[in-house]
């Protein structure tokens, strides 16, 4: 029979409806159960692209015997993280302070009714082994621990609910900002970089997106920041992490070389390292990094873009069962494949001629030699021929429901790349996803967190509108529209209204008519996802600047004044909130160009082949109808561009030499 959570949306939760675990979903209905039973629960939060998600409940989740304990002795509650980033992250931060170690996915918890851990971990396997318990004796001990050392565990509940009102910033005495952390991120980030590999640290390593984007913004005037930006975007684009038939990068690589993924694909990264991508060509005019941004913007309006519009969220790591299948090779297979000519540029490109590099006996494709340019022509026909055999396979699962704060990273990038590269198929993607959000996820002035199956639901989060009011602003840079500015300044106003701590600064990730729970986080570090904070703080202040109100422009100031302590004893970590630092201290130039629309594109293409970081553009026509008064400059025959920084405005310049030689002298990447 299938279990509770036959009615719910989200892909993961599916994935364990016929598991004979009597999972339920987070809820009132499954926590009245608990305390009406006087029965612990047995939280497991996971998500649909998760491999050892996927070991966990093959092992334990589908096995009667192991489910027949879970059932007796727990009340059993399924969360997808990625539709309840709120539980996640409490969960996330009690399993750090129980265990001193990172938390990750499985996780798997045991609550009180009431909702607060007494033990956590992350994967257990169903025997003892890996040096860690069987799961069903850990159940069967800890089940033992709640029921007759229940003074112990409400003790170290108490404990565990004060560690984590402790964790919310508070801002100290009210001090000057200070520019040391920015000075301290840059060192931290080149003292701790892989200058062989690129990427920091040893493996397994992550792309870190708001760590390159800080590097990038440096790149003008030091040479090391430039360095270590462009060698990890030029190692990763080279390496196993990025798919070479088919775009796209994988969520980490198990390696220092980038070499072997770990082979899911999450919307959430490929967003952001568009962007990046097409600010490193700006600064290189690397050819490689073209090509990885065309062919990553392919790879999501192909495979990530819904009928509707909004973007899928995840592709799976596993394909009938096994984790790659889909992505990597058998050599023989290959070389049957191509032609004698073909193969031998494939072979040495792509490491084929070197031993296996996958489980001992198949190929992940990477970059190991460079190619020529007369050999281009042979590999681009040897990528095409696997690719369409690829193709026939059995795909990885693909999570089709479709995030709010995912989406906005992905518009935000779209918008940036189809800047930078004049494509206006991905400015008609990026707009495609706006609409279906606008039209689908907005209801009655709010914003909702996720969709599928013709359902929106769940109330958004800090992250849904901080991400998507950034996005407004890179998507009115490349197209301006009034509707986008006015949603832009709905989304401020609810930021402003249900999820600011006034008292304190800051913004809490839940909004105030939220679901109570044991903790209201207030994150400020940045994740896989940028801080929700920093987001807000940097497209607050921007909005602020431009339209001259002095309310978004304060939230913003209180906001770094709360996580100050924090960023200036450690700056790592930081660095989204430290771009809008920087930018508290020197206010951004906003450039507004008003004229005739077909003089206007030059003007925009000249200013899209500069990297600009703290530049703000907007291209507003003569014949644009509605412009709030801080942008309603006056219409000409001719261009003329109003460069302003803070209050101070320059006189009009009529001149595209001119106004370009202006901003070149405010640290444009030449």
């Amino acid at each position: 029979m299938p279990n509770h959570l036959a009615t719910e949306t989200s892909p993961y939760l599916l994935q364990h409806v016929d598991n004979p675990v009597d999972w339920h979903p987070w809820g009132e209905a499954a926590l009245s159960l608990a305390r009406r039973e006087d029965k612990p629960i047995l939280l497991s939060i996971g998500y649909s692209a998760c491999h050892w998600c996927h070991v966990m409940a093959h092992e334990s989740f589908e096995d009667a015997e192991v489910a027949a304990v879970m059932n007796e002795l727990f009340v059993n509650i399924k969360v997808d993280r990625e539709e309840r980033p709120d539980l996640d992250q409490i969960y996330q931060s009690v399993h750090n302070m129980l265990t001193g170690r990172a938390g990750g996915w499985p996780l798997t918890l045991f609550l009180t009714p009431d909702g607060t851990p007494y033990h956590a971990g992350t994967y257990f396997p169903k025997a003892a082994r890996f040096g860690l318990p069987g799961f069903p004796d850990i159940c069967i001990r800890l089940a033992e621990v709640y029921h007759r050392q229940r003074d112990a565990v409400e003790k170290q509940n108490a404990s565990v609910r004060t560690a984590l009102a402790r964790t919310i910033p508070a801002s100290a005495d009210s001090q000057p900002l200070e520019a040391v952390p920015i000075g301290q991120l840059q060192a931290a980030l080149i003292e701790s970089f892989d200058s062989r590999h690129g990427g920091f640290g040893a493996a397994p390593k992550f792309p870190h997106p708001t760590d390159l984007a800080f590097l990038l913004r440096r790149a003008a005037f030091d040479t090391e920041s430039r360095t270590a930006a462009l060698t990890t975007l030029t190692r990763m684009a080279e390496g196993g992490i990025y798919d070479q038939l088919g775009g796209g990068f994988a969520r980490y690589s198990v390696d220092a070389r980038w070499e072997i993924p770990h082979f899911e694909k999450m919307l959430y990264d490929n967003g952001p390292l568009l962007s990046l991508y097409a600010d490193a060509w700006v600064i290189a005019r690397t050819p490689l990094f073209q090509r990885v941004a065309e062919e990553t913007a392919a790879w999501v309006m192909r495979e990530m873009q819904s009928p509707e519009g909004g973007y899928y969220s995840s592709l799976d790591a596993d394909s009938e069962g096994e984790e790659g299948k889909f992505t990597v090779w058998d050599r023989d297979e290959v070389r049957a494949l191509l032609n004698a000519a073909e193969w031998e540029v494939a072979a040495s490109h792509w490491g084929l001629n070197d031993p296996p590099n996958f489980e001992n006996s198949h190929w992940n494709l990477k970059v190991s030699a460079p190619i020529s340019d007369p050999e281009r022509a042979l590999l681009s026909s040897a990528r095409t021929k696997l690719f369409k055999v690829r193709a026939q396979r059995i795909h990885p699962g693909r999570d089709d429901k479709i995030l709010t704060s995912w989406n906005a990273l992905m518009i935000q990038g779209m918008a940036r790349a189809a800047r930078v590269f004049g494509r206006g198929d991905w400015l008609a993607s990026a707009r495609r996803a706006l609409d279906f959000i606008r039209s689908t996820l907005w209801r009655d002035g709010r914003l909702l967190a996720t969709y599928k199956d013709n359902k929106a639901h769940l109330n958004a989060y800090l992250d849904d509108y901080a991400f998507l009011l950034a996005a407004l602003l890179e998507l009115m840079q490349t197209e301006f529209q009034v509707a986008d500015l006015d949603f832009a300044t709905q989304l401020a106003d609810v930021l402003l209204a249900q999820f600011e701590d006034r008292a304190r600064g800051g913004f809490f990730f839940t909004s105030h008519d939220h679901e109570a729970l044991i903790h209201r986080p207030k994150p400020g570090v940045d994740n896989a996802t940028p801080s929700g904070n920093g987001v807000a703080a940097v497209a607050l202040q921007r909005l602020g600047h431009l339209l001259g109100e002095v309310r978004y422009l304060d939230a913003a100031r209180r906001t770094l004044e709360c996580y100050a302590p924090q960023f200036s004893a450690q700056a790592s970590g930081f660095a989204t909130m430290i771009e809008a630092l920087e930018e508290a201290l020197t206010p951004p130039e906003t450039i507004i160009l008003r004229g005739p629309a077909a003089d206007l594109g030059a003007w925009q293409k000249t200013l899209s082949s500069k990297l600009l970081p703290h530049v703000l553009t907007l291209a507003l026509p003569n014949e644009l109808a509605g412009l709030p008064p801080a942008l309603a400059k006056p219409k000409s025959d001719a261009v003329n561009a109003w460069v302003c920084q803070g209050v101070n405005c320059l006189p009009p310049i009529a001149s595209l030499e001119a106004l370009v030689a202006t901003v070149s002298k405010q640290g444009e990447v030449l």
